[in-house]
């Protein structure tokens, strides 16, 4: 039964979309990942030199 309920859900989502906005979706989601990422690893950075360069 279970693998009925997938193989027809495999099948609705291949003729409800097209290949190109599955694609579509990966690279918009990868992109916004790798800059949000990117982000936060230079605020550290930027954080950690500033706090490690005053002398308390």
């Amino acid at each position: 039964m279970n693998r009925y309920l997938t193989l027809s859900a495999i099948a609705f989502l291949t003729i409800s979309l097209s290949s190109c906005e599955i694609v579509g979706g990966i690279f918009k989601a990868g992109v916004w990942t790798g800059l949000i990422l990117v982000a936060l690893v230079l605020g550290l950075i930027i954080f950690l030199f500033t706090r490690g360069g005053r002398k308390d």
